[in-house]
């Protein structure tokens, strides 16, 4: 019986091609390519799976051009590289890496919290540029973390785990917003009080973005609600580019509307909006909240078991349109 192919769309742990190639015909791009939109069509010819990260769109019109194409394995938690809805009509399966990335990316964003806080990169470039001369009372006085509000705004796993860091580890009075909101035992374990957006946005010290990206949440916070916020406050974004307006940002850091923020993603990154890189007052990393090794691991290998579990057993670990199943 001939294998089906599957394609794996970037470099991934060379270990997890073995664990595919027991399965699979797999194409993979451990040259780690950067391929085009027509590249990529083309590798998908007569593949039943793709394995993707994050950056490879997933719509209609390349459904309709790669008709083999059974499911696609994201390596991330989100998704919006992938228009479910048109994934779901195509009866093409979806799936993504929940649950073993939570303690990781939570553990970083409040890294980033802190180093937003402290004046961390600011105060490293000042030394390397060998500007430190003297000690002096007021040099790179940051904001403190212990005893602060810390807000979040989307509350998934992540947010969870950052409100139990903030809250039982450094003795953080937590609020949060999101969709709805949690049960009374989940708000109790975090020790995390619901309120509306308008008040998290006025009362927070240390904002964080843990929401997940679509329409809806576009530009969730831009100009108007930078304005709502202290300008002691900093603004921490761990979720995905496109929720904040980078310009509104820029602009609202170099007229210290707010004292700081942190950004691990931004609009049409690798992209990065230029006004950005000119403000002294944020802390830039790419895209790296969930990069340990054993963590990249473990989503590497859970998007290769949705593959092995739907494509040779039919039982995928995590999809995200389970109607696809029933059809």
């Amino acid at each position: 019986m001939t294998k089906p192919a599957v394609l794996v769309a970037r470099a991934v742990f060379p270990e997890v091609i073995a664990k595919l190639e027991q399965h699979f015909i797999v194409d993979h791009n451990q040259g780690d390519e950067a391929w085009s939109r027509e590249q990529l069509l083309a590798r998908l010819q007569g593949k039943a799976g793709a394995f993707t990260t994050g950056a490879e769109r997933i719509d209609a019109d390349l459904l309709k051009a790669c008709p083999d194409l059974r499911i696609v394995a994201n390596m991330a938690v989100g998704y919006n590289n992938f228009d479910v809805k048109a994934m779901t009509a195509a009866k093409v399966l979806a799936t993504n890496t929940p649950d073993v990335l939570t303690d990781t990316t939570a553990d970083f964003g409040f890294a980033l919290v802190m180093a937003t806080a402290r004046r961390m990169a600011e105060s490293e470039r000042y030394l390397r540029a060998g500007k430190w001369t003297r000690w002096s009372y007021d040099m790179f006085a940051g904001s403190d973390i212990h005893g602060s509000t810390l807000g979040i705004l989307g509350m998934g796993r992540i947010g969870q785990g950052i409100a139990r860091r903030g809250a039982h580890g450094f003795g953080m009075k937590a609020i949060y917003h999101n969709r709805s909101r949690l049960d009374p035992a989940t708000e109790a374990a975090c020790k995390a009080t619901y309120v509306s957006k308008e008040q998290l946005l006025r009362e927070s010290d240390h904002l964080i973005l843990v929401l997940p990206y679509s329409p809806e949440s576009h530009h969730a916070i831009g100009a108007a609600e930078i304005a709502q916020m202290k300008p002691t406050a900093t603004l921490v974004n761990i979720a995905r580019g496109g929720i904040v307006d980078d310009a509104a940002l820029a602009k609202a850091l170099r007229d210290k509307r707010i004292a700081a923020a942190g950004l691990d993603v931004y609009e049409g990154e690798p992209k990065v909006h230029p006004d950005l890189l000119t403000v002294p007052n944020v802390v830039l990393t790419p895209h790296i909240a969930s990069a340990t090794v054993p963590t990249r691991k473990a989503m590497a290998n859970l998007a290769a078991d949705n593959l092995v579990g739907f494509l040779v057993h039919g039982k995928p670990l995590t999809p995200l349109n389970p109607e696809v199943l029933g059809g």
